[in-house]
């Protein structure tokens, strides 16, 4: 696919995974992007975030695989004279830089955006923080979901406040700082004049509070740990077993799909039921109407069910692990190889939208 982007270049100054996911987004729309990582360390430090089942002597991680490929590594030291002076020369032949410096960092080593721009006035100079430009606070994935919110509501009442199973506040960054850049690209492109992007974790972890934001700050509802379930529709998230073992779920979002549900189930009372006549009913009721449906389900295999619903376009999904994920040939079509030091890495695209 031709981009456009194919003769940007791309210095990463950037680890973990919020920048490094935005340098690897432009790694697959064809930019040249040239990760600089810290000699001193050893590089990035997920280099070394290894499962047990991984090879302790490969000089990359899975973790790391996942937000890097098709770069161009580079392991300088920032205190050596000279290896700085081959960053800032790669900066200045650069069209975009990523960075996620601690406090101070950037100016230690004339790598902030006032001298950066003194020099290449059109570098795009993005920029990832924590808590903010002014913040000396470190921040890790974990922390923010802890102070946005995301962790209160997130579990069940028995499992207490749980963290999301992926770094979600970092890609909600990285996503946030691709969208900042790309403006910015197209403000380039009448003035010649490059910008800085900046963007923090924190900032983008409240803005993506979503309906749960606007449900406190509309009718000022704490949002609650109830597992999958939503708060504003039901059934919604509810986790139903099968006659065959598997653990489904349903997403009702109208009266016409609550009632189709329950005729195709044999429950043509529900829908005209006081408890259950609409959606504010079901949710207040959903317990007892989980109850119900729960009878009906555990008596039908799962592909009949799923056959039948989706006739009548019902939302209806199996509970699937990784290896079940994987098994779908609509998912492996999205995986990107690369051999990294002789290392076979593999990891899903970040760019999936498709122009024609």
């Amino acid at each position: 696919m031709k981009t456009g982007l194919e003769h940007l270049k791309v210095v990463e100054l950037a680890s973990v995974l919020a920048g490094p996911s935005v340098g690897m987004f432009f790694a697959e729309l064809g930019a040249e992007v040239i990760k600089i990582e810290n000699k001193k360390t050893g590089g990035d430090v997920t280099r070394s975030w290894k499962l047990p089942s991984e090879n302790k002597d490969a000089s990359v991680s899975a973790y790391f695989s996942a937000v890097n490929w098709n770069k161009k590594y580079l392991l300088l030291d920032f205190s050596d004279s000279e290896n700085l002076k081959e960053v800032k020369q790669l900066i200045q032949e650069a069209d975009i830089l990523i960075t996620n410096f601690k406090k101070g960092d950037a100016e230690k080593y004339g790598l902030n955006y006032e001298e950066i721009h003194k020099t290449n006035t059109a570098l795009i100079y993005g920029e990832i923080s924590g808590f903010g430009a002014d913040s000396e606070r470190v921040a890790y994935d974990l922390i923010l979901q802890a102070e946005s919110g995301f962790m209160s509501m997130n579990g069940t009442e028995e499992s207490g406040p749980l963290k999301m199973p992926v770094a979600l506040i970092d890609l909600l960054a990285g996503h946030q700082l691709k969208e900042g850049i790309l403006v910015a690209l197209l403000q380039r492109q009448s003035t010649g004049i490059g910008r800085r992007v900046h963007v923090s974790l924190y900032d983008s972890a409240i803005a993506s509070l979503a309906n749960q934001a606007t449900n406190w700050l509309m009718a000022k509802n704490i949002p609650q740990r109830i597992g999958s379930k939503h708060p504003n529709i039901a059934p919604y998230g509810e986790l139903f077993k099968t006659k065959d073992g598997k653990t489904i779920t349903l997403a009702i979002g109208s009266n016409k799909h609550f009632k189709k549900l329950c005729d195709l189930l044999d429950l043509p009372e529900i829908p005209t039921s006081m408890e259950f006549i609409d959606n504010a009913s079901r949710v207040r009721n959903r317990e007892r109407l989980s109850e119900i449906l729960a009878t009906k389900i555990s008596q039908i295999d799962f592909a009949l069910l799923k056959q039948n619903l989706s006739k009548e376009f019902i939302p209806i999904a199996e509970i699937k692990n990784i290896n079940e994920v994987f098994e779908n040939a609509d998912a492996t079509k999205l995986i990107l190889e690369e051999d990294i030091d002789g290392q076979k890495t593999r990891r899903v695209k970040s760019v999936v939208f498709k122009i024609s």
